[in-house]
């Protein structure tokens, strides 16, 4: 690669790097910030993003933070807006528009509804001066006065700086709601994170579940053992409580001319492999590891609620 291309890149970082850092400084006595955080939280409705071009890419990942991090938004299109989108917006909304210019014609018709209907308008603009700006009941001023761009034309230190600056919105109202990892979860049930923060009690077996009391007749557990084809059958004392396990292998190792002539109690293994309702899927896994085993029986106060199999933790995206 040409020398004056390589330093044109890391010239580029330093930009954004700077810009990013005299935003900060800027921002630690800009009474902007925790107005516009003000308005945001005691929101009742949803944060509805906008802005078009790069600005309009921006805001469309803002908004996708901000919903996954539990501050209900959407993306709404200035352009779509004027075909009808404005009906998306209510009076209970907050509006966060972002143009670098303060100046982008597309957003006219959003902030012309905003202003008559009352809809708080956060603006987040280099241009404290702009149009938005003036409209704005918030305008968070980004600081940017020239791009990273040789030209001075393409959108590179503004909408860095923006996303930041709207990052650093949405991670503060998550942390002043107290959002924690098992909320995140919620919104992430197909990532690699929200299975890792599964329960137990989400993916267990509880329906139907292959029980019989420790008095049972070995006719009957391997009937059931046989017939539901979940590895296992689960014992209990006369009050419900799991005392031991009678499993496929336990078959193996225990098929005598008098099986079938026994309880329950005579063959079953004692002080099974449990794990409560509420532990994570990915304990349960450790657990299974840890004992070579690759099921579980799942007990609430001694009680079996359900069956863990390491098929169940495979097809949960857990392992």
């Amino acid at each position: 690669m040409p020398n004056q291309a390589l330093a044109a890149a890391l010239e580029t970082l330093r930009a954004e790097t700077a810009a990013l850092q005299n935003l900060t400084k800027a921002l630690e006595a800009d009474p902007a910030l925790p107005a516009a955080l003000s308005l945001l939280q005691s929101c009742t409705g949803r944060v509805i993003v906008t802005g078009v071009g790069k600005s309009g890419h921006i805001g469309g990942k803002i908004a996708a933070t901000l919903a996954s991090t539990g501050t209900p938004a959407f993306f709404v299109h200035p352009t779509e807006a004027l075909h009808g989108d404005l009906g998306m917006i209510t009076k209970s909304d907050v509006i966060i528009a972002l143009s670098h210019s303060g100046e982008s014609k597309e957003l006219a018709a959003v902030v012309t509804y905003a202003s008559r209907f009352s809809i708080p308008l956060i603006a987040v603009t280099g241009k404290p001066a702009s149009t938005l700006a003036k409209a704005a009941k918030v305008t968070l001023n980004t600081r940017v006065e020239k791009e990273a761009c040789p030209l001075n034309l393409a959108p590179t230190t503004s909408t860095t700086v923006a996303l930041a600056l709207c990052d650093a919105l949405a991670v503060a109202l998550m942390t002043a709601r107290g959002f924690q990892k098992e909320d995140f979860a919620v919104f992430h049930p197909g990532g690699k994170l929200g299975a890792q923060l599964l329960r137990v009690k989400e993916i267990m077996v509880d329906n139907d579940l292959p029980l019989h009391p420790e008095t049972a007749s070995m006719a009957d557990v391997l009937v059931t053992l046989t017939a539901r084809n979940l590895g296992c059958v689960g014992l209990t004392d006369a009050h419900g409580n799991l005392t031991g396990i009678f499993t496929d292998g336990d078959l193996k190792r225990r098929l005598t001319p008098d099986l079938l002539s026994r309880t329950a109690s005579d063959v079953m293994t004692r002080t099974p492999k449990t794990i409560p309702s509420d532990a994570l899927a990915t304990a349960a896994v450790a657990h299974m590891e840890q004992t070579n085993v690759t099921t579980l029986w799942v007990i609430d106060a001694n009680k079996p609620v359900g069956l863990l199999r390491i098929q169940e933790c495979l097809h949960a995206n857990v392992i």
